[in-house]
């Protein structure tokens, strides 16, 4: 193979996304043919030897997509530096390496996907895709109309405005209710944020689509592969 910038090289061996990758590269955790390489530029080659923290990467022959419910309780990260449980114990029995696009809090449930494709998690979490993420949230309190345009307008949240959000209103509780949201970042807790600038903190919350694909009936904790035709319309956004 010809030579390839190391970020798209550890991405293509399904180690990270090439964003992620290049974070490995700056905190000094690859090595190529023996030597600490903290420049993403790199350029290597299938014939040189990369390591990842003292571990082997080499290309991976298949690309894996996969479609998880995760339940409450689980970390979108492949390990986690509290021992906590994370979605790769949900599909451990795979061969390949893989990793979340994207994230999902601690306490939200819902889709997600994983891969070992690098191409595919940076189209669906680079902000210039705008890939709609549809949750379904209970929050406290009844949202009014007002709330609503706010949501519409977007929310500055601690050191960022939002982009415009939609929300609807699905079903009016006693105390709270029941709201469909649909955002284009993924910023951290981003949702639950917003909710609280509103005044309605978020009880449960829910992701169930991300562009066209939703959870069809996946119960919690299970997963499925995604088909040819899924992928591709994923990456065509």
């Amino acid at each position: 193979m010809n030579q390839i910038r190391l970020q798209k090289y550890l991405a293509e061996c399904g180690v990270a996304s090439r964003r992620k990758a290049e974070e490995l590269i700056r905190y000094g955790r690859v090595c190529v043919n023996g030597s600490v390489v903290t420049t993403p530029g790199t350029k290597v080659s299938d014939k040189d030897k990369v390591y990842v923290d003292e571990k082997p990467v080499t290309f991976e022959n298949r690309k894996v997509y996969i479609l998880l419910n995760k339940p409450v309780g689980y970390v979108t990260t492949v390990k986690d530096q509290f021992s906590r449980k994370t979605v790769i114990d949900l599909v451990s029995d795979l061969t390949e390496r893989i990793y979340p696009v994207g994230r999902l809090d601690y306490d939200t449930s819902g889709l997600i996907l994983l891969t070992n494709d690098g191409d595919f998690a940076y189209k669906l979490t680079h902000p210039k895709h705008e890939i709609g993420k549809v949750y379904v949230a209970q929050l406290e309190g009844i949202v009014n109309e007002k709330d609503i345009m706010i949501f519409s307008e977007g929310i500055r949240i601690e050191d960022y405005t939002t982009s415009p959000a939609v929300m609807k209103v699905k079903k009016k509780q006693k105390d709270s209710c029941i709201v469909e949201i649909t955002i284009h970042e993924g910023k951290n807790r981003q949702i639950r944020k917003m909710c609280d600038a509103i005044g309605h903190p978020v009880i449960t919350l829910k992701r169930v689509a991300i562009g066209d694909m939703q959870l069809n009936g996946l119960k919690e904790g299970k997963w499925r592969f995604l088909e040819k035709n899924e992928v591709s319309k994923l990456t065509s956004y």
